[in-house]
């Protein structure tokens, strides 16, 4: 019975696969010789190695030059080189398969050629084979990391963006605690909302914070006093009132890059309610009888900077008081003190040369004294004291280190009156000025200020007025004994004018000491020292002044301050009745923003 097409096909196949191993033995050996009949013979005898795949199969394996050496076992024909895994920890190195004795690997196992997939992924990479990763150990307590951030990671919340300053390194634990919630406009979190200008750090705990205006700060004071003072007049006999006293006071600055505009306004009125007799011993008093007296300091500076080396600069500047009680320039007979003002401007450069700086200035002043009004009901001009000054200042500095800046500086001035001779027919136009050198300086904030010395001189056009020279000192220390206490010092040297006749002026040097010591931020006492010497030339009068002032300042908050003031004043001339003492007590108030 014969079987179909399919199933012959299929029994002659089976056959052929099994005769074919024992086949191909045999014809090996018969092709070989074969194919040597064919060819011509050739001196080279047939060896093992004649057909061997390796390099250097014609040549002695004894003889090669990459023979194997000791130890190093002989790689199979077929295997390829296999790259080094950077990431193989030898330690854990799997041992090699299992070999026939012919040195072959089973025929049952897969050969491995190259690198196996995702072997370069260790613990973070991305794994092709989707394996599951081994999980890191954590320590006791330690926090689980967080997932980072990548594909299918939900969308981090938004940080306001505050505009207040650079974020802070490590925000107090405050900030995360539950509280009332601010107004973004508040909290400086709207966005797109401009920066808020920061306030400057203030060591003074207790001091005026100010409010600005525009890109101006402002500052505003007033003291409201009242106390008694036992000689108001400085009389030789003393005569005492009650009294009060009314200061305001104002600073405006600006806040520029560049540039700078600074006003400094300062005043007070002190009224008495008694008034002083008009007539002493018989004779016109050489005091008013009303003894009120105003007193006003203010300046307005300003600075333009052209570049960085050259600024221009100028003021405006006002004094208004009166004559000092006990002078001999006040009239006798007087109702009231005349007051004057002194006004006048500077213009001037500042130029820096590297550590070479120049300034200099042109001064414009003007003195005018309102009329006297006599006890009489009469009046008395004084137009005679009336005058323009006109000069100029210069001033050059060369800065040997930070902190130490000696300087030159030189003043020339004119003085003109309105009338040609005085009440009593001196002719007191004058030429003047003075030279000085100094230095200012800086020692790591402990002590700081300014000291010079120098010589000041001044001729006048009436022959009979000698002329008026002297020492000049000139300066302001400041010095931070410790962190509770202040010392300051001052010195200053001044060539006034005098209606005394035949005086050519009054050569004035005032000394102060002051020392600032803080019981409490809250609680300061402040002591105070001055000296002075009044040398009327050609007189032969000299008047030496002496203060001496204690306060006791209590601070309630930023805006009030309860001071208390014990002042004594002595002044001893060498004039017969002239000499006075006076002591004056106040407590008051000062309300400032």
């Amino acid at each position: 019975m014969g079987s179909s097409p399919g199933t012959g096909r299929s029994k002659r196949a089976h056959f052929l696969r099994a005769a074919l191993p024992c086949l191909v033995p045999c014809l090996v050996p018969f092709l070989a010789l074969t194919a040597l009949g064919s060819a011509p013979a050739a001196a080279q005898s047939l060896t093992p190695d004649l057909f061997n795949p390796s390099r250097g199969g014609f040549a002695s394996p004894d003889t090669l030059p990459t023979r194997r050496t000791a130890g190093v076992p002989l790689a199979p024909p077929d295997a390829l080189p296999a790259l080094p895994d950077p990431n193989a920890d030898p330690r854990r190195r799997q041992p090699a398969p299992a070999t026939s004795r012919t040195g072959q690997t089973p025929a049952n196992q897969v050969p491995t050629y190259g690198l196996p997939a995702a072997n370069g992924a260790s613990a973070s990479g991305y794994d092709s084979l989707n394996r599951k990763r081994q999980q890191p150990k954590l320590y006791p307590g330690q926090p689980k990391p967080k997932r980072p951030v990548g594909p299918g990671s939900p969308v981090p919340p938004a940080t306001p963006v505050t505009t207040l300053g650079p974020p802070r390194i490590a925000p107090p634990p405050s900030e995360t605690a539950h509280k009332t919630p601010v107004a973004p406009a508040m909290a400086g979190n709207v966005p797109g909302q401009p920066l808020r200008r920061r306030l400057k750090a203030d060591d003074d705990a207790f001091g005026a914070v100010g409010d600005y205006a525009g890109s101006f700060l402002i500052k505003g004071g007033l003291e409201l006093s009242t106390g008694y003072d036992t000689n108001p007049a400085r009389l030789n006999k003393p005569v005492g009132s009650p009294v009060y006293v009314v200061a305001p006071d104002l600073l405006v600055q600006s806040d520029w890059e560049r540039h700078a505009l600074v006003a400094d306004l300062r005043g007070s009125f002190s009224g008495y309610t008694n008034n002083m007799p008009a007539t002493i011993d018989g004779f016109a008093s050489p005091s008013p009888v009303e003894i009120n007296r105003p007193d006003f300091t203010g300046h307005v500076d300003g600075r333009l900077d052209v570049d960085r080396d050259l600024k221009l600069t100028s003021q405006l500047r006002l004094r208004l008081a009166t004559d000092n009680p006990g002078s001999p320039n006040v009239q006798a007979g007087l109702q009231k003190y005349p007051v004057y003002a002194t006004y006048g401007t500077t213009v001037g450069f500042d130029q820096t040369f590297n550590r070479f700086q120049v300034a200099a200035g042109a001064t414009i002043d003007r003195t005018a004294y309102t009329d006297s009004k006599l006890t009489d009901g009469s009046t008395f001009t004084n137009a005679d004291r009336d005058f323009n000054q006109y000069g100029g200042v210069g001033r050059f500095s060369y800065e040997l280190k930070p902190g130490l800046k000696p300087f030159v500086e030189i003043q020339g001035d004119t003085r003109i009156h309105d009338q040609a001779a005085d009440r009593n027919g001196y002719f007191r136009d004058s030429n003047g000025g003075y030279a000085k050198v100094g230095s200012s300086f800086e020692f790591s904030r402990i002590l700081t200020g300014e000291v010079s010395v120098g010589y000041s001189a001044r001729s006048y056009t009436d022959p009979r007025l000698s002329q008026l020279s002297g020492f000049l000192t000139a300066g302001s220390l400041i010095w931070n004994a410790s962190g509770l206490t202040t010392v300051k010092l001052a010195t200053d040297t001044q060539i006034a004018e005098t209606t005394v006749p035949g005086s050519s002026g009054v050569l004035v040097h005032t000394y102060g000491v002051e020392v600032d010591h803080d019981f409490r931020r809250w609680l300061t006492a402040v002591g105070k020292f001055t000296y002075g010497t009044y040398d009327y030339q050609n007189q032969g009068r000299n008047d030496k002044t002496y203060s001496l002032e204690g306060n006791l300042i209590y601070k309630l908050n930023r805006n009030i301050w309860i001071k208390g003031t014990l002042r004594h004043d002595i002044l001893d001339s060498n004039q017969a009745g002239s000499s006075s003492q006076g002591t004056v007590v106040m407590l008051g108030v000062r309300l400032q923003n």
